[in-house]
């Protein structure tokens, strides 16, 4: 049962992750006037991945200096879901070990 729990811990966060590297290359396709922002179905696709990822990055926001024009707040959000997602992993691993 908890394993199953572990699982879809993981799926969730290997979702967060698509849709992050989605974000990231969608927001450079706008800024290089690839995607017209204009278009209805863009800019609610847009919306809906900033609603998504915006309080991952906020804090991250308030914790880094600025560099500029570069946002540095996806790759160490990216950053820590990988480590979650090891830590996630040994201590299922651990666990179903100790069941042994």
């Amino acid at each position: 049962m908890l394993l199953a729990v572990f699982n879809v811990i993981d799926l969730l966060l290997r979702v967060l992750t698509w849709i992050i590297i989605i974000q990231a290359i969608l927001s450079w396709l706008v800024a290089f006037n690839v995607i017209n922002t204009y278009n209805d179905f863009v800019r609610q696709v847009l919306n809906a991945l900033d609603k998504i990822t915006e309080p991952l990055y906020r804090p991250v926001r308030r914790i880094m200096p600025d560099f500029g024009g570069i946002d540095f707040s996806p790759l160490v959000v990216l950053l820590a879901i990988y480590v979650a997602r090891i830590l996630l992993s040994g201590l299922a691993r651990d666990m179903a070990l100790a069941a042994y």
